[in-house]
């Protein structure tokens, strides 16, 4: 029997632990969520139409704020409808398409990071080709392949989560459907899907992590060559940004997946979970606008022309 005929819903629990804060907790992740939302749509808003940022590197960043856009949406909403309403009810329906959404836009994260930090590769260790290995054509399949990747990837894991089967307790000590709470709920022998997880994620998790990592040993080392200080700094600032993106979203899920999970309780679990639900979506605008001129100023003059108008 599948799972949808076994139980109709979830409950999710969120942070009920806290029943004072419930309020509180809401103005605040309403305003975090309107922040990260809105900072991610001026990213893509001025990549897109601003013809000044229509290069290799802008494209990505614009492929990554529509990510970032669609990853909160995915979370947000729905935990601030338990936390003002205090009904956590999600159907088995939504939890499944909220867990496949999640898994698939992390993995496609890796992805795009992965092809960020190989474009930044090729503009400060290969500039003489890199207008020509770079080309429009090419960014547009590095950037197919990356959503293709995380969503087909997590695709294996859907076709198994469905098999599964639930006969209660419904309740899940989460604010969103997670992996691991959501198989505890399982009665059903879920060791093969465990497995499974680990599978997928070192196929195709860990080697964008590890070129992601290759492409900025080879980065620095070609940096810490340059002879003058203002050159070295100059090429590091085109990729500082990208540099601190991808240590705040690789930081944040090592804190969270190398926690003991036989020494802390489930509190503690669902409260990191935060760093990478909430941190990098936030951050990353930030980042973009702050650390960079040429995002800096393309905001400015058009928001300036859109005001004057």
């Amino acid at each position: 029997m599948l799972g949808n005929e076994t139980i109709p819903k979830f409950i999710l629990l969120g942070f009920r632990e806290l029943p004072e804060f419930q309020i509180l907790l809401f103005l605040l992740f309403v305003i975090v969520y309107t922040v990260t939302l809105t900072g991610n749509i001026l990213i893509l808003a001025v990549v897109v139409f601003d013809r000044h940022l229509r290069t290799p590197m802008y494209f990505f960043l614009g492929n990554l704020s529509f990510l970032e856009a669609c990853y909160s949406s995915n979370i947000f909403p729905r935990m601030l409808l338990a936390l003002l309403t205090g009904d956590g009810t999600i159907s088995y329906s939504h939890c499944i398409m909220q867990w496949y959404l999640f898994g698939s836009l992390e993995a496609t994260e890796c992805c795009l990071l992965c092809v960020m930090s190989y474009d930044r590769y090729l503009a400060i260790c290969r500039p003489l080709h890199y207008g020509t290995i770079m080309s429009t054509w090419t960014c547009i399949q590095l950037a197919t392949a990356s959503w293709i990747n995380g969503f087909v990837g997590f695709s294996v894991l859907l076709t198994l989560m469905l098999q599964l089967r639930f006969c209660g307790p419904s309740e899940m000590d989460h604010y969103f459907c997670d992996y691991f709470p959501l198989l505890k709920l399982s009665c059903s022998d879920t060791s093969i899907l465990e497995i499974m997880s680990y599978v997928v994620a070192v196929i195709f998790t860990l080697p964008p992590f590890l070129l992601t990592l290759t492409s900025y040993i080879y980065i620095i080392a070609a940096i810490l060559k340059i002879p003058s200080t203002t050159g070295r700094q100059k090429a590091f600032s085109t990729c500082s940004s990208h540099l601190v993106v991808v240590s705040i979203f690789y930081g944040s899920l090592m804190i969270v997946y190398m926690l003991p999970k036989n020494e802390v309780t489930h509190d503690v679990q669902k409260f990191s979970s935060l760093l990478y639900t909430l941190l990098p979506p936030l951050a990353n605008p930030f980042i973009y606008s702050l650390r960079n001129k040429e995002v800096k100023e393309a905001l400015r003059n058009n928001i300036g022309r859109l005001m004057s108008y």
